[in-house]
Formats: structure tokens, sequence, C-alpha cells
């Protein structure tokens, strides 16, 4: 994996978002026109798309990636060929997805042009913490991963927070089942201190790798009742199938941090998970076009130097 970070483009780019009308989408492509590139939003609906098109015709993403520099899916639509198709006509990708199964997915493609995954607020600002971190220390590293509940993030938010109840991943460093929302540890947040619990986020798998040592990743969300109930519920049967539209307590700040045993090394908070997700895709989309083809995950494209952390809110 190359380490040497991309230099951002500062010639305008052609964009092609896909999805770009939606929650994270949109703040993408504000970003990325306020600073002076040319965006084409594109998918089904007429009524918000600059661009009518059908992420399920491959020729037709096709035809359309021909035209940019850098297609931008924020579509939600997880179909390994939709990447393909568009780095088959020479543009470079970023995705937003953090669905593991569907990361994985892309990475055995052969790609005829770079892809940025790994893109959001976790994975994405988190790998970019535990980096800096890991290059102060050689301790096991912790993330502390707390957001908002109160954020209309969609279905698919809700859905992964409760989907995870009662269910066991590996330890990425031990290889022992953990399950879901239980070993708990205490951060001190710039919220006060929180109890968090142990969660599947793919970061803590990809970093543990990547750095060498244990990284273990810890959630929870802004409400401490709401995290205390996911706490409970992780050990009642069936609780994952609980209708997702449950709304939880809570605003929509969101907070990180990566400390090793002796301190914390680095902390990043903002208002809104969708909002820091299209910052992030918007200055991914500059980082991505001059990589070599092939899969880069945040780290190996940028540094945390390179996000304003205040830009956030």
């Amino acid at each position: 994996m190359s380490h040497h970070h991309s230099p951002r483009s500062t010639t305008p780019l052609r964009v092609l978002a896909l999805g770009g009308y939606g929650a994270a989408g949109s703040f993408a492509v504000e970003q990325l026109r306020s600073r002076g590139h040319a965006v084409t939003t594109a998918g089904r609906d007429p009524s918000r798309a600059d661009l009518v098109l059908d992420l399920a015709d491959l020729t037709a993403v096709s035809r359309a990636s021909a035209d940019v520099d850098v297609v931008l899916n924020t579509s939600g639509r997880e179909d390994p060929r939709v990447v393909a198709a568009a780095t088959s006509a020479g543009a470079a990708v970023v995705d937003i997805s953090a669905t593991a199964t569907y990361l994985a997915g892309i990475e055995t493609l052969d790609l005829a042009a770079p892809v940025a995954l790994s893109v959001g607020i976790a994975p994405g600002i988190t790998n970019l913490l535990a980096h800096a971190a890991a290059a102060q220390t050689d301790l096991p590293l912790d993330v502390a991963i707390v957001l908002g509940a109160g954020e209309h993030h969609g279905a698919a938010g809700s859905a992964w927070v409760y989907g995870m109840l009662g269910r066991s991943f590996q330890d990425p460093s031990s290889g022992t089942a953990v399950r879901s929302y239980t070993r708990p540890a205490t951060f001190d947040l710039p919220s006060g201190r929180r109890r968090l619990y142990r969660t599947d986020f793919s970061d803590q798998t990809t970093l543990t790798a990547e750095l060498g040592r244990p990284v273990r990743s810890y959630f929870g969300l802004d409400s401490r009742f709401a995290t205390t109930s996911l706490a409970a519920l992780t050990w009642v049967p069936g609780a994952r199938h609980l209708p997702t539209g449950i709304p939880m307590p809570g605003g929509e700040r969101w907070y990180l941090q990566v400390r090793d045993a002796e301190r914390v090394h680095g902390t990043a908070t903002g208002v809104g998970q969708s909002r820091a997700t299209g910052l992030v895709a918007a200055l991914a989309v500059e980082h991505v076009r001059s990589a070599d083809a092939g899969v880069h995950h945040l780290p190996a494209l940028m540094t945390v130097d390179d996000v304003d952390l205040t830009v956030f809110g």
C-alpha cells in the first residue's frame, strides 16, 4: 500500500455525483461547486438530477463516466459493477459506503483507475486520526465513535445500529468473538465522561492490519439513555428485528477520539453526520484523481492535516 499522499487537485474537475441530491451527496456537491468544480448530479429522479441515470444500466453508467474526471457515489446503491463500469471508462471513483461486504467486492476488481473507499466519519476521519496517533505511539489504540441519534440520517443508519444487536464479531487482534454493545470502556469526551461499547466498525479491522497493532472501536449515541438501551437490548433475543423507525432521543453532534492506554492522541467533533461525510467526500474527490489505479483507503490519499477539522461545525 503506497503512502505517498496524492496532491490535491487545484484545477477544476468534472465530477459525476451519483445520488448527488441525497443527505451526504448534496453537501458534497455544494462543497465541490463552491471550490470551482463542475458537478453533474445523476439519478432516477428527473426533478432533482441534472442527468437522469438508472444505475442498473451499466452501459449508461459507463457512457456518463467517460465524460468526467471523477465519479462520486453517494447513491447508496452497493453494486461493484457500477464501480467497474465507471473506472473502465477512465473515471476515478469515490464511494462513501461503509458496508464491509460491498467494499470487499470492490477490492477484488481489476481496476483501471483509482478508487477511494472509507470516506466518511467512521471509516474515514477515524482512520486519519488513528494513522496520526500511530506515528506517535507503539501502543494499541482505542477508537471512540459517538454519533448523533437525533439526525435523520436515513433508514440505513438506524438499520445498522439496530442490526448489530445480539450479533457477534471477531475481535481483529485476538480473534475471539465479541458481542456488539458489550465490553464497555469509559472515555473522557468534550461532552463529558461516556461509557461506550465494542461494535463492529470496518475500520478496526483495516487499522489493525495496517498499523500492526490491536485497534478497537467503541460506539455510542450522543444520548446516554439510547446507548444504555442498546447495551440492554443486545441480550434480548430477536431485538435486531425491532422496527428501526423508533425515534431515539439525541441531537446531531458527533465525536471521535483516538487514544492509547496513556493519553488521547486526537479528537474531532461536528454537527451532522451527513454533512461531515459530504465534506470528507469532496476532499477525497480532489485527492483521488492523481492516485494510481486500484483501491485507496483515505489514509493513502491524505493525512489528518489535509482536513480542516473546524469545518464540521
